[in-house]
């Protein structure tokens, strides 16, 4: 992924985020610390903000998603 996906690419992401991930849901979150994999979501570390930025489609393939976020560059995990 060289950019943002579609259903998030207008929002303006907090300059925290460091770590954006889809849930099964198709809701899109940031991360301030790199989440944890639940059951069919992104959870928190227990530690640093987090937010929801947006909705898009169901995703089966929703563990695909997290990637780094680093200084307006986007690496896939």
């Amino acid at each position: 992924m060289t950019e943002l996906p579609d259903a998030i690419r207008n929002v303006d992401l907090p300059d925290w985020a460091r770590w954006l991930a889809q849930d099964r849901n198709g809701s899109w979150w940031v991360f301030e610390v790199e989440p944890n994999e639940g059951a069919t979501s992104w959870y928190e570390n227990e530690v640093g903000r987090y937010l929801k930025v947006g909705e898009g489609e169901v995703n089966f393939e929703w563990r695909e998603s997290l990637v780094r976020l680093d200084l307006g560059a986007i690496e896939n995990v």
